[in-house]
């Protein structure tokens, strides 16, 4: 607990119990006024000054301001201890908040821990010297020790080591690295140690590119905490001038028009207590503590959110569009069918790796770590690689040749036989001495998450699920139909992905958002024309940091549908509150007004509602299916 909570709790504690002692002792009425005065001066005095200083510098109508009016009237009423209960509850409720807030606040402050505070630089003579960060150079050497964090972005010099990414991924799992491999700042080294040499300055790593990112997220506002800030501008001064009316035009309607006993006591009461039920503390509270909890449970699971607007729309979300390469693929080949014509489907593949053994195309790769077993390469001659088509290769006495559907043409090979209907992907024929073998069918690997991200999105509501591609048809077409998405696009250079998307915007309705999932690098130009644009796999990605409005610091497809997850949770609950918040004012307001409900009514109406809210808004701190 901070100092500051310390000292508003002991203060509760004394004017509580100086309330209590009022209330039990048989003492003159003097000595009970004393006293709760007293307890009054000790909880509300800092209110108090609040409320001096806004009128001061122009700030009037505040929660301080009403609550200094309504508890003064009613000690100049002489009810002592509705006052003291009404300010003594309103710091009860002001603490509650700011424990809220700090619980809130924990997953982020986490966050904001990634960025080391020194770096061990390398000297000309071998000795470590520590500076800040930020005056480490581009090509210098740190030397980072177990249990360290990287301070800066760079590639290692030697040393082996695993990895912590838990801070900017969400992910336990640790990752191994060595000399060559690129690493980035925040990260944890948890075993050797490692010499760094670094590729970034400091204002341009990872870690400050994230801290600059969720330190600016909360200047961009949601609709609805925008609606709150409008709806306080002009709600607390139109009660302010409500209560004074109550106060006034009653009684001076009872004198001019009734010829009757104004009773002023009574109606400044009523407008006193309707300056206290008016104020919006569970609104302009709750709102943005709701917001502030859904980021945050959002960035402890490695998704980074530059703001609540951004976090409001994944909520309203009717269509998603994926980039495919990299995002619902991995971007390499794998084997999906073989098709083999006189001849086992093992003496296809090991005709294919006789000719493609000396390529080092992505295709000619897959095929051999589909064999995975050595061949006899001194057997292999005449290799001739044919631009664009394929290779012919001597083996022995035979003449293998391996390669699209144009080389089997140039060889003379009839592959009119293969059933074309039944093949999509991409396709590897074989001949052995003029005579066709077959075909081997390969397709861009689909992320093992691909699909069931594909089902939940579908089960969340999104009515419309579209794949971007520069492949061609035959590449993406396939990948289309493993994940039951109808809608691919092919073919399409970066700016006909971007004519796409504004196309799909100008269709849709102006409630609903359209999302783009992309790599964040060569689909910068989409994710900042698309409504919201989300960067996977950014893990130390410049531009997806820069271009993105959500930002996914691991490559797991699963945690878009959590991240509308929380989204739709959050907005459940800010939705809840400013209901909840609205119906229990406007309700004691009016019976305030007319007399049925007094100053207790009006300090439930104020710091219960309040209470109930920030509560409620604490929900959105939990990230859904997280058991802990």
């Amino acid at each position: 607990m901070k100092k500051k909570e310390k000292n508003i709790l002991m203060r509760i504690i004394i004017s509580g119990m100086l309330c209590i002692i009022a209330f039990l002792i048989p003492a003159p009425g003097l000595i009970k006024s004393v006293l709760f005065l007293t307890a009054y001066i000790v909880i509300g005095y800092d209110i108090l000054r609040k409320a001096f200083l806004g009128i001061i510098n122009g700030q009037v109508f505040d929660e301080n301001f009403l609550m200094s009016i309504a508890t003064l009237g009613a000690v100049l009423l002489g009810d002592y201890a509705e006052s003291c209960a009404v300010m003594l509850f309103f710091q009860v409720g002001e603490l509650f908040e700011s424990r809220a807030l700090d619980k809130s606040r924990k997953s982020i402050a986490a966050l904001m821990d990634i960025a080391p505070e020194t770096a061990n630089i390398e000297t000309g003579e071998g000795k470590l010297e520590e500076v800040d960060p930020e005056d480490v150079e581009v090509g210098s050497i740190i030397v980072v020790r177990p249990g360290e964090r990287i301070p800066v972005d760079g590639i290692i010099e030697s040393g082996n080591s695993v990895i912590n990414t838990s801070a900017l991924t969400g992910e336990s799992l640790p990752v191994e690295a060595g000399q060559g491999d690129e690493v980035i700042s925040g990260c944890i080294n948890m075993t050797g140690l490692l010499r760094i040499r670094t590729t970034k300055l400091y204002e341009d790593s990872t870690v400050a590119k994230i801290l600059e990112l969720v330190e600016s997220a909360a200047d961009r506002k949601s609709g609805s905490e925008q609606f709150i800030s409008r709806f306080a501008k002009y709600y607390t001064p139109a009660v302010c001038i409500g209560a004074a009316l109550l106060a006034v035009i009653p009684p001076l309607f009872r004198i001019i028009v009734l010829s009757d006993v104004p009773l002023w006591a009574e109606w400044i009461t009523r407008g006193l207590t309707f300056l206290v039920i008016s104020c919006p503390c569970a609104l302009v509270i709750s709102i943005p503590l709701s917001f502030f909890g859904g980021i945050g449970a959002a960035s402890s699971a490695g998704i980074l959110i530059k703001g609540s607007n951004y976090l409001e729309g994944l909520s309203k979300a009717s269509g998603i569009v994926f980039d495919k390469t990299g995002t619902l693929t991995k971007g390499e080949f794998e084997i999906l069918e073989i098709h083999p014509q006189g001849i086992s489907k093992d003496g296809l593949l090991e005709l294919a790796v006789y000719a493609e053994v000396n390529s080092n195309h992505p295709i000619s790769r897959c095929i051999r770590k589909a064999w995975g077993k050595e061949i006899e390469k001194e057997l292999i001659s005449d290799v001739k690689e044919i631009a664009g088509k394929g290779t012919e290769v001597k083996v022995g006495e035979r003449i293998i040749a391996a390669g699209n559907s144009k080389l089997m043409e140039i060889c003379g090979i009839d592959i009119s036989g293969t059933d074309k209907t039944k093949i999509s992907g991409t396709v590897v024929h074989v001949s052995e001495n003029g005579i066709y073998r077959g075909c081997i069918v390969l397709g861009d690997t689909v992320k093992d998450d691909a699909k069931d991200t594909v089902y939940e999105l579908s089960a969340l509501g999104i009515k419309k699920i579209t794949v971007f591609t520069g492949d061609s048809k035959e590449a993406a077409l396939p990948v289309g139909k493993r994940l039951g998405i109808e809608d691919v696009r092919y073919g399409l250079l970066p700016q006909n992905k971007v004519e796409m998307m504004e196309s799909m915007m100008k269709s849709k309705p102006d409630d609903e958002k359209l999302i783009f999932v992309g790599d964040g690098i060569n689909d910068a130009p989409v994710l900042m024309r698309s409504d919201i644009g989300i960067a996977m796999g950014a893990l130390g990605s410049d531009a997806a940091i820069e271009a993105a409005d959500i930002v996914l610091m691991d490559d797991s497809l699963k945690k878009i549908p959590l991240a509308m997850k929380i989204s739709t949770g959050t907005m459940k609950i800010v939705y809840e509150n400013i209901i909840f918040a609205l119906a229990v004012k406007g309700l004691c307001l009016l019976l305030g007004a007319v007399g049925l409900v007094g100053m207790w009514a009006a300090i439930f109406a104020d710091v219960g509602v309040m209470i109930i809210a920030v509560l409620n808004a604490m929900r959105c701190l939990k990230v859904p299916g997280d058991k802990k």
